[in-house]
């Protein structure tokens, strides 16, 4: 799971609370980060069909939905590709050792799996519930 996750979930949680347009500046300034990570991540929710992007000088950002019924997933998916990442290998499948040669293989077939675990759990949550969970804890204190 990269950083490009946590902008987007940020992004759309800002844009369903607001009723306007907003811009890259402004979501940069409430997620923390610069106006290019913005853009190249709201691209790819762009390309996604989750946000409406409006260039020129009164442009700005909104949900393409404005249900926020938007899920985690439907976010990773725009911005990801495996939430559960092997990053390296161990063994080699020349060796004569089963433990050597097979780690590999097993190792794949447990990543995928919480990959798909992972997968399963970000369909169940929406931007809605992200916003409500925000609120509820402000509320709380």
């Amino acid at each position: 799971m990269t950083g490009e996750f946590i902008v987007a979930v940020h992004s759309l949680v800002y844009l369903k609370h607001h009723d306007y347009k907003v811009s890259s500046e402004e979501l940069a300034d409430n997620v923390c980060t610069n106006p290019a990570r913005i853009r190249k991540v709201m691209g790819k929710l762009c390309k996604a069909n989750l946000v409406v992007g409006h260039a020129g000088v009164i442009g700005g950002y909104e949900l393409a939905d404005p249900s926020g019924e938007i899920t985690l997933l439907d976010t990773f998916d725009a911005v990801g590709s495996h939430v559960i990442k092997q990053p390296w290998r161990s063994g080699d499948v020349d060796k004569d050792c089963q433990i050597s040669s097979g780690i590999a293989a097993v190792m794949d077939e447990m990543f995928e799996g919480m990959d798909q675990e992972c997968r399963q759990y970000l369909a169940k949550i929406t931007i809605s519930m992200v916003e409500n969970r925000l609120f509820e804890a402000t509320n709380n204190q």
